[in-house]
């Protein structure tokens, strides 16, 4: 007997191995047919492993350049809240490419796929030229407007030119991978934030602390050595989507400005722009409600939601699955598929960040203190991760259904959920908890999660009524 469940066991494992490269190398599986389970499961393990390491080049930046202080924490926090709205544009444009394409590639029209991405292009490059050209000369203005100190904008306003001024380079990472999970092709994806990641992860302490050959930039260094990481992941995806590998076979001729594909990817996107504007916006107001109460709580806060980033992005690389599969099964005409498809992630989800969640409570203090000793910035931290883990089996079934959504076309709906929960019910709760109250930053951190409980009962309710069957992209 024990010979035979040991075989038993190695079959297993030999399966889960085998399923999982699969998953990882190129394959030409149609995912509108077969096990429901099985196509989720394909797309699901690349894109959740590259959210993860979307997640890392936050973790690796704020790992580092915490050892240079309170204000260098702060610096990082809070342009990463202004760098918020650049990622809200980057993602929105990326659901509106992610819905064209899957919903071609499901209805088999691979080269209507390839235009869109070629017009994705065109697009990027316009708004890189703006984004980036106002972060370069006005970084300081936009520290100080966002409540830093004198000494926090003296110290960041190179680390936020750069990253402002590299936008090019997020949002051509975000597209293109958009573009790629579309067509079904989420290994592509991954291996080009792997890349990026690597570089990152060997430039950023090599530049912040001057190791070796390289200069001693401090916190600047960090910006250098992320936008470099991000430019050489982008162009591996320009290598790959140039040499046609993959679902999308693409060519020179689909460079071929388009007007009115253009302004269809734009109408579908201004939903998906706009939901996440206001939810990114939303978030910056909140950061200016924690800095009421000074550096400490800012850098608590900048850490925790680094460490929710890390959770939260391997999760929603499920609800980028979800997405694919809801597109391509609407392509080929079967939304019934597209629906059970749905519900299963959302199950999946749902056990995996109930699990982050509980880790999350167990082991707030330790966590943090591996970024920081500092006693406030513990307390503020620990109190910050506990109380957010609380909401993670919410916000697991809410990204499923809200990604699900966006997947069909239908971003106008969960922009208009985002609104009512995010600025007419989180940011005046948080205010009143905070100070009203007198909760202080653990109001806001409450508010938060009373605000994404409701959004995620909403989204369910109208994920129901089922009129994102119908949408047209």
């Amino acid at each position: 007997m024990s010979y035979e469940i040991t075989g038993m066991e190695k079959s297993l494992r030999q399966r889960v191995v085998a399923f999982v490269s699969e998953s990882l190398g190129e394959n030409d599986t149609d995912f509108t047919v077969g096990p429901i389970g099985r196509a989720l499961g394909l797309l699901a393990i690349p894109m959740m492993l590259e959210m993860g390491m979307e997640a890392i080049f936050s973790v690796v930046d704020i790992a580092f350049v915490s050892r240079l202080g309170t204000d260098s924490i702060a610096i990082v926090g809070l342009t990463e809240a202004l760098i918020t709205v650049l990622y809200a544009v980057a993602i929105g444009l990326g659901m509106g490419v992610t819905a064209m394409v899957a919903r071609r590639i499901g209805a088999k029209d691979a080269e209507g796929a390839a235009r869109v991405a070629g017009q994705a292009i065109w697009v990027a490059a316009a708004l890189a030229i703006v984004i980036g050209s106002v972060g370069i000369i006005y970084a300081g203005p936009l520290l100080r407007i966002m409540g830093a100190s004198e000494s926090v904008v003296t110290g960041g306003q190179n680390f936020t030119a750069i990253l402002l001024g590299g936008s090019a380079s997020i949002l051509y990472l975000f597209l293109l991978n958009a573009a790629f999970r579309g067509a079904g092709d989420a290994p592509i994806a991954l291996r080009a934030l792997a890349l990026a990641n690597a570089v990152n992860i060997v430039l950023d302490p090599s530049l912040i602390f001057g190791l070796g050959p390289f200069p001693e930039w401090g916190v600047t260094g960090a910006a250098v050595a992320t936008t470099i990481g991000r430019s050489i992941g982008v162009i591996y995806l320009l290598i790959c989507l140039f040499r046609g590998k993959g679902r999308l076979r693409f060519g020179v001729r689909h460079l071929r400005i388009v007007p009115e594909l253009i302004g269809r990817l734009l109408r579908l996107s201004v939903g998906g722009i706009g939901q996440f504007m206001i939810t990114t916006t939303s978030w910056i107001v909140i950061m200016r409600v924690v800095a009421i109460y000074g550096s400490a709580p800012i850098a608590a806060y900048t850490i925790a939601l680094r460490l929710l980033e890390f959770a939260i992005l391997p999760a929603w690389g499920l609800g980028n699955a979800a997405a694919t599969l809801v597109g391509q099964n609407l392509g080929a005409e079967q939304p019934e598929r597209a629906e059970a498809s749905v519900w299963r992630a959302a199950r999946y989800n749902a056990v995996f960040l109930s699990s982050v969640g509980a880790l999350m409570l167990l082991f707030a203090s330790p966590i943090v203190s591996w970024f920081s000793t500092d006693a406030h910035i513990m307390q503020y931290g620990t109190h910050c991760l506990q109380i957010l883990g609380l909401g993670y089996p919410m916000y697991a079934v809410g990204m499923i259904i809200i990604q699900a959504l966006n997947g069909a076309g239908d971003t106008h709906t969960p922009s208009a959920l985002n609104f009512i929960c995010l600025w007419l019910i989180q940011i005046p709760l948080a205010y009143w908890l905070a100070t009203r109250i007198g909760f202080g930053p653990e109001g806001v951190f409450v508010a938060i999660v009373l605000a994404e409980s409701i959004l995620t009962v909403l989204a369910v309710l109208m994920f129901r009524r089922g009129s994102w069957r119908d949408q047209g992209v």
